[in-house]
């Protein structure tokens, strides 16, 4: 219980304290959910040492307007001159102006655009123009359709941002496709997750850790609607605020949410051949209260086909004839897999945000999921040996057909409560706090019966297993932190967070005895394990401009680990403490063309295993092809070092960024064999990874009503383990792009497309995969409803994955056949009044440390 209530207990002191204490101001606002993005401007024009400044705030609640696009038109015409962009607190500055008379302009979606003249005099160099005011909008969606739209993606200086709302094709498609066209990002079909060619990715939604992904990210992304999804923000070079979890990056799925007064909502239904969804959204939102509560259930149907071929030298086989004399020969693995799989489930989540004085807001919100799957399996299993017969005569290791079956069912929930203390409308310093619960249940189940390869008897079992696994991860988390400018150039930033994590498993194993018959305990496959890890951190951030073309950026965090492990059948339990300092440096170049920039960054990244890695239930449902996990993992460390330039003009963005990342005791997947020819793959610290890497990515509008945007990464990785005695290496690329064009009529069209390269693994290498879909979407009664047929790869059957390793005494090929053509249809229907409100900044806790389950292909720690 103190998980739950200690986090909380503080907030509500600490938010007690505060409120009584607030003295009237204006609080900061964030720009409008679903507002377009603004477009800067290249502009030549007269320079001389002139400046206007002042601040855009919302006419009726006089609070600032983000990122209201300000542009400088001359007196006569409307070819703009000058142009920028207001910053998060609504202030905007023009400078190097030359004197003369002028007409300010400015706009924001969701609000009436306000030409005002102004007039910068001989010898005067500023010009103050206080408070701007801006009228809002109000909409009703049956008479009026918003029209304001962002790219697909969108290049910012510190991120790339998809816009799935933006996507036709991701209607009534789950996270895992809509994943698959963010740039940098690749999700093969069997669930892999990767960034730049890493799986040591982080998984952020809303910007904090969800006990959805706390496990198996494969399975999670499925759990998840792409209806349900605003963007995707890639982050490969986060500041010290962030925990110094994800070597590679962060990804953080920002789920639809809006500030919008009144009552709101959607409702949304897609029905497929693979996949299939509803969900319900409502937003109630009236003066200082706003309500949210969204709903959705999904459900799956996943056919596919997998082939083990495999030689294993070196195995131990008894001389025919000749009693306990033993050789070493060859064997040979040939093993068949026909499975069909559905699953389905749903998510509830429930948000309330209110503000108690103009400096003062909270927010407490609530998410729970519920997921379950069952795979149902033929296996035909034969294993031949060159020479000799086999050293055991156990039906276990020799050939048959097996039914299996195969349940999962997770249940999850997270508690986030929030407090932001502002300081007035035109300062940029704040504070917060936040605590968050969150708490994940796992069971996975099989059942395996056999029978004989050569004339089974159904209904005489030759032999039965089966298996409970429960896996839990309870996690508290208590973090705050504080923005403090010093001078208008310069802003430290301070902060602090208190991780509590508790993982346990418990595993069973049951099977029939072959010398008695009787269905019983398997002792030896059958524990508890308790896991515990304490995690105190500690940052600071500086940041400062040099002169006007250069910002520096200097930040370190400081990590302190706890950690504490315990089998139920050991006296023994492990304990392990380390404390690290992460450092963090960026110096970014402005350059002359407005919003183009070069950036250099450094940092250094913790990677913790998580109850995916740790767990160590050793899964034999497969007696040739065994998986545990490593309880004894340490975490890794990572050096990052990156170079980015990014740029954009008429239209067109382009992001080029070159990398390189070194980890010197990288957890990688490592399989070895035994005597018997069984493979066991499990996890260790046994790798030192370098890669190199080169990704370009860009977007255009050739046209006006058509969109283009493309992203192509490059790398060389090498992989060497003293270890394990081996070392790979080679090139791997990836390449996608996405089209969307309008029609007319309401109708647009949307295509996206990808190929991805062999990826290299320590110990072998895997297949290339490519994968496309097309969109049609129609809108209806004036934009509250629309239409969308979506198709995934409509031209081929299956996705052929292959997987081959090396152990040095077993080389195999385990082939895949995942059968993910499909065709859906989706129709989504919007309704109520929108008046546009902008919103406080949203802060959230990040909990980026640990590293996260690979993907649904059974392996790892099961949990």
């Amino acid at each position: 219980m103190k998980h739950l209530f200690l986090p909380l207990l503080v907030l509500a002191g600490l938010v007690t304290h505060e409120v009584a204490a607030q003295a009237p101001a204006t609080a900061p606002a964030a720009r409008p959910t679903g507002a377009a993005a603004p477009a800067l401007v290249t502009l030549p024009t007269l320079r001389g040492n002139g400046r206007i400044s002042g601040v855009v705030v919302d006419g009726a609640t006089k609070k600032p307007v983000e990122y209201a696009t300000v542009a400088l038109l001359p007196a006569n015409g409307d070819k703009p001159v000058d142009g920028t962009v207001a910053d998060h607190q609504g202030r905007f500055a023009l400078k190097g102006l030359a004197a003369g008379a002028y007409r300010l302009q400015m706009s924001f979606i969701g609000y009436g655009s306000l030409t005002q003249p102004v007039t910068l005099a001989e010898g005067k160099i500023s010009l103050d123009l206080g408070t701007v005011a801006l009228t809002p909008v109000s909409q009703q969606l049956n008479e009026v359709t918003v029209t304001g739209e962002r790219p697909v993606v969108e290049s910012k200086p510190d991120r790339l941002v998809y816009n799935a709302v933006q996507d036709n094709t991701n209607k009534g498609a789950t996270a895992a496709d809509v994943l698959r066209k963010a740039p940098m990002v690749s999700v093969d079909p069997d669930g892999n997750l990767q960034l730049r060619g890493s799986g040591n990715v982080r998984v952020l939604i809303n910007g904090k850790p969800s006990a959805v992904v706390a496990g198996d990210i494969a399975t999670a992304l499925k759990q998840l609607p792409g209806d349900q999804i605003k963007s995707v923000e890639v982050i490969t070079s986060p500041s010290a605020k962030y925990d110094g979890e994800g070597s590679a990056g962060i990804i953080n799925i920002v789920l639809k949410e809006n500030n919008l007064q009144g009552v709101n909502g959607n409702v949304g239904l897609a029905v497929g051949t693979r996949n299939s969804n509803g969900n319900f959204t409502l937003n109630a939102r009236k003066g200082k209260l706003g309500v949210t509560a969204g709903l959705n259930a999904f459900s799956f149907y996943a056919p596919g086909d997998q082939e083990v071929d495999r030689i294993d030298r070196g195995v131990r086989a008894q001389v025919v004839g000749q009693p306990g004399q033993t050789i070493e020969t060859t064997g040979r693995l040939y093993q068949r897999n026909d499975g069909k799989g559905m699953g389905g489930g749903g998510q509830g989540r429930i948000g309330l945000e209110y503000e108690p004085a103009p400096n003062h807001a909270l927010s407490l919100s609530l998410n729970s999921a519920l997921f379950g799957n069952r795979f149902d399996i033929d296996i035909n299993n034969r294993y031949t040996l060159d020479q000799g017969q086999p050293t055991s005569t156990s039906p276990l290791f020799g050939n048959y057909t097996r039914e299996q079956t195969m349940d999962a069912t997770n249940r999850s929930y997270d508690l986030l409560g929030s407090y932001t203390r502002s300081f007035g409308a035109n300062s940029r310093r704040e504070w917060t706090v936040l605590a968050q619960h969150s708490r994940n249940r796992n069971q996975r189940d099989y059942d395996v019966t056999q029978f004989p390869l050569v004339n089974p008897d159904f209904n005489n079992p030759q032999y039965r297993e089966e298996s409970p696994n429960i896996a839990r991860n309870l996690e508290s988390t208590l973090q705050t932190d504080y923005v403090h400018p010093i001078s208008e150039k310069q802003t430290v930033e301070v902060g602090a967070k208190m991780i509590q994590r508790t993982v346990f498993s418990d595993y069973e194993v049951f099977r029939t005895n072959l010398s008695t018959g009787v269905f019983e305990l398997e002792p030896s496959l059958t524990n508890n394990f308790d896991y515990d890890q304490d995690v105190l951190a500690g940052y600071a951030t500086f940041t400062t401009s040099l002169g006007k073309k250069y910002t520096a950026r200097l930040g370190a965090r400081v990590e302190r680990t706890d950690l504490r492990g315990n089998f139920q059948n050991q006296d023994d339990e492990f304990r392990l403490t380390y404390t690290n300092v992460l450092p963090n440096v960026a110096l970014t170049h402005n350059l002359k063309q407005p919003g183009s920039s070069l950036r250099a960054t450094y940092s250094r990244r913790i990677q913790r295993p998580s109850i995916f890695y740790l767990n160590p239930y050793r899964n034999e449902s497969d007696p040739r092809n065994i998986s545990q996990g490593n309880p004894e993992l340490d975490a890794e460390f990572t050096d990052n070092y990156e170079l980015n330039w990014n740029t954009f003009a008429k239209g067109t963005s382009i992001n080029v960024s070159v990398f390189s990342r070194q980890t010197n005791n990288a957890i990688e997947r490592v399989y070895t064999t035994d005597e018997n020819g069984r493979v066991l793959a499990t996890y260790g610290n046994v790798a030192r990874n370098q890669t190199y890497g080169l990704n370009l990515f860009g977007s255009a509008k050739p046209l006006p009503k058509w969109d283009i945007s493309g992203n192509i990464s490059a790398y060389y990785v090498y992989l060497s383990s003293k270890t394990l005695n081996t070392s790979n290496r080679g090139v791997v690329y990836s390449a996608n792009i996405n089209s969307g064009y309008k029609l007319g009529k309401g109708i647009s069209f949307q295509m996206f497309a990808m190929l991805n390269s062999p990826r290299i693994q320590l110990q072998g290498t895997s297949s290339p995969w490519q994968m496309y879909s097309l969109g049609l979407r129609k809108d209806l009664w004036k934009g509250k409803g629309d239409l969308t047929l979506n198709a995934d790869n409509p031209f081929s059957s299956y996705v052929k994955l292959t997987n081959d390793f090396d152990t040095g005494q077993s080389v195999s090929t385990n082939t895949t056949y995942v059968y993910n053509r499909g065709v859906r249809a989706a129709f989504s229907y919007r309704f109520g009044k929108l008046e546009n409100k902008p919103s406080r900044p949203k802060r959230s806790i990040r909990n980026d440390d640990q590293k996260q389950g690979e993907g649904g292909n059974g392996q790892g720690g099961g949990n």
